[in-house]
């Protein structure tokens, strides 16, 4: 409706403009009336001068007039200046009366006129050839381009392409429509994209929880191996040969666990990608509550206490960092793992000021990672030479480092008389 009377408004400017254009030009040409004062001054002139000898010739060349030596009315050339409305007068030079002298001035006249209506004719109609070319321009933005756009746009989404916006014309009729149309565009993007997102949070959920059950398994099969070991060193008897059976039973399943949670994790480790950390400040007693948990497996060595500091961290992102290195160790070097803190001051941070980092050194004594593998260890999926008869995927140190990051920490690892980790906690 808005565009309707929009369109109403401009035609009626148009259209008032023109008749204005046209009134004021019309305006200035008036009727022109014979000056007969002017013409008698002339035949005044005329007749003195031809009385002095002056010929005709040089008479009406000289005054644009006609001259007629003739009494007689009924003359051919008289009658035809009659015909033509020229103004006609008596030559009468001296007082004697010898003929007319005629004016032809009507013909000018005519065409003055007719000039005057050309001109006003050809003003209306520049009016009207520009009124008619802004409305054919109106017309071709107003509709035939929306719709161009419009067919463009569905062919894009035809194919999927939700990010072409639609091209807008807020001033045209289609303004308001092209409006509900990007916003219908926008609501799908959205859609879709939480669709994705929602896939994604799924896949990374099962997968992140698949590698993080292997972990702990792990630590339950090498404790099995542990008590298995010492079992049978004690002497034979029904109580150690239950305890046997029962470990069997255990580590069996254990493995039952790791089989199904390596299907499980297979489906989804392509799809791996964004990790959420919810960064909080904990106590270092939560490290130190975790390493009591597991130092029960008889190859976990704290060398001394956690300091009594607040740092930021996520405390399951860490404590899933923690048995991934620990993990590792255990899997590929099979040693004692020595676990120690220590304190590095004025450490210059990413936000260009200096603070205190908690350093968490994690040393197995085992072959360590060869020289060509290090710089790759944390790449995902990457796995090192001495991997090769090891389950895995390789997502043990990538996963650490990007929590690591994420908690604004850092990790760092060398070989060192075997394999080195070194976590580091941003103090509160």
């Amino acid at each position: 409706m808005k565009q309707f009377i929009r369109m109403s408004a401009i035609f009626l400017v148009v259209m008032i403009v023109a008749l204005i254009c046209f009134y004021k030009t019309s305006s200035k040409y008036v009727y022109e009336k014979r000056d007969i004062p002017y013409y008698n001054d002339l035949l005044f002139t005329i007749e003195d001068e031809y009385a002095a000898g002056v010929s005709e010739e040089k008479l009406e060349e000289k005054y644009g007039c006609d001259i007629v030596i003739s009494k007689d009315l009924q003359n051919e050339e008289l009658a035809g200046l009659y015909a033509d409305n020229s103004f006609v007068l008596d030559l009468a030079p001296g007082g004697e009366y010898i003929g007319k002298v005629a004016w032809a001035d009507s013909s000018q006249l005519f065409h003055n006129t007719k000039k005057a209506i050309l001109n006003a004719a050809l003003i209306l109609w520049v009016i009207i050839f520009a009124a008619g070319t802004l409305a054919i321009v109106f017309f071709f933005f107003s509709f035939i381009k929306p719709i161009e756009g419009i067919k463009h746009f569905s062919e894009e989404i035809s194919k999927g392409n939700l990010d072409e916006p639609v091209p807008m014309h807020r001033n045209t009729l289609f303004g308001s429509f092209l409006e509900a149309f990007d916003l219908m565009r926008i609501r799908l993007k959205e859609a879709r994209q939480k669709e994705i997102d929602s896939e994604k949070a799924r896949k990374e959920l099962v997968t992140q929880l698949s590698h993080d059950i292997k972990t702990p398994v792990s630590i339950i099969k090498a404790t099995c191996e542990l008590m298995e070991l010492k079992t049978r060193r004690k002497p034979e008897n029904d109580e150690n040969n239950d305890t046997l059976e029962k470990l069997d039973v255990i580590s069996k399943k254990a493995q039952t666990v790791t089989d199904i949670v390596n299907n499980v994790m297979h489906a989804t480790l392509e799809d791996l990608e964004n990790i959420e950390v919810n960064v909080d400040t904990e106590s270092l007693d939560e490290i130190d509550n975790y390493l009591r948990n597991i130092k029960d497996s008889g190859k976990v060595t704290v060398k001394n206490a956690a300091p009594k500091y607040l740092v930021y961290m996520d405390k399951l992102r860490f404590e899933q960092v923690m048995d991934n290195i620990i993990g590792n160790s255990l899997k590929y070097a099979g040693t004692e793992i020595e676990i120690s803190y220590d304190e590095l001051n004025d450490v210059l941070m990413g936000d260009g000021k200096t603070g205190t980092l908690v350093k968490i050194t994690i040393r197995d004594f085992g072959p360590g990672a060869d020289e060509e593998d290090m710089t790759l260890l944390t790449e995902k999926y990457y796995r090192g030479k001495n991997a090769k008869e090891s389950n895995g995927y390789g997502l043990g140190l990538y996963l650490a480092k990007q929590y690591m990051d994420k908690m604004g920490g850092a990790m760092d690892y060398y070989n060192d008389n075997g394999f080195v980790v070194e976590l580091m906690l941003k103090k509160v």
